[in-house]
């Protein structure tokens, strides 16, 4: 058994210890505190605070060293598939649209623009995927869509020289959304400009009449009814990006 001194001598050690646990906890809260108003304090870049995106940065670069076209998302039986398939966003998806009227402006290059109809699109070969799709705000779908892969359309509308430049960016008519994608990205075997979800056209809010579907990136480069399409060297602006975002949105 513990004597009296011994048991005071366990008692003091033992407020010591709390003592010291709580001092460091406080200092460890207090320094979170100092470094969150630091970094609110800093200039932004793109509405991220320039260490954030200084950070985002470094996560692309090394993404985009990882990447390769032979890293394919996963496919699934056309049974997984959902048959309400979940809307990720509707900028860029006014009612103003003239579907009636909507052909893809193609800019191969300043000045030179060629006008392309969703009959011609269709009439390339049809490619089907169906794949687990993935939203930045956390949730998933298994989803079911068919199109024209893009390096088909590359080749049909030999883009050859447009398709070595770093970037490709993709516009809605109303130019309200907009996301630039990494070249190697849009070239992936798994890219279509999509027209049907679940065996029927697109949905209006899905989209129609064209939309791009690339399941190595979340949801927000999966752009809804593109009205252009153009390739640069330099990043083309993008939507979610000058919005806080990493530019990369990669899988």
């Amino acid at each position: 058994m513990q004597t009296l001194e011994e048991k005071i001598i366990e008692t003091k050690k033992i407020r010591n210890k709390t003592l010291v646990s709580f001092l460091f906890f406080f200092l460890f809260i207090a320094s979170c505190v100092a470094a969150w108003q630091w970094l609110h304090r800093q200039p932004e870049d793109n509405g991220t605070p320039r260490p954030l995106r200084a950070v985002l940065n470094t996560n692309e670069k090394i993404f985009m060293s990882l990447f390769a076209n032979n890293h394919l998302a996963r496919s699934y039986p056309i049974k997984d598939a959902v048959p309400r398939v979940r809307v990720n966003g509707d900028a860029g998806m006014g009612d103003n649209f003239d579907a009636a009227n909507w052909k893809l402006q193609l800019i191969r290059n300043i000045g030179d623009t060629q006008y392309i109809s969703i009959d011609e699109i269709k009439a390339l070969p049809k490619t089907e995927i169906i794949f687990d799709f993935k939203c930045i705000e956390g949730w998933s779908q298994v989803t079911h869509w068919a199109g024209v892969k893009f390096t088909d359309f590359v080749k049909q509308y030999k883009l050859d020289a447009q398709s070595q430049m770093k970037f490709v960016g993709l516009n809605t008519p109303d130019k309200e959304y907009y996301v630039g994608i990494d070249t190697k990205s849009i070239l992936h075997p798994q890219t279509i400009l999509c027209y049907e979800m679940n065996g029927k056209p697109l949905p209006m809010n899905q989209g129609f009449p064209l939309r791009l579907i690339i399941p190595v990136k979340y949801g927000v480069k999966n752009i809804k009814r593109i009205g252009s399409i153009f390739f640069s060297n330099e990043r083309p602006p993008d939507y979610w990006y000058e919005r806080g975002y990493d530019y990369y949105g990669g899988l």
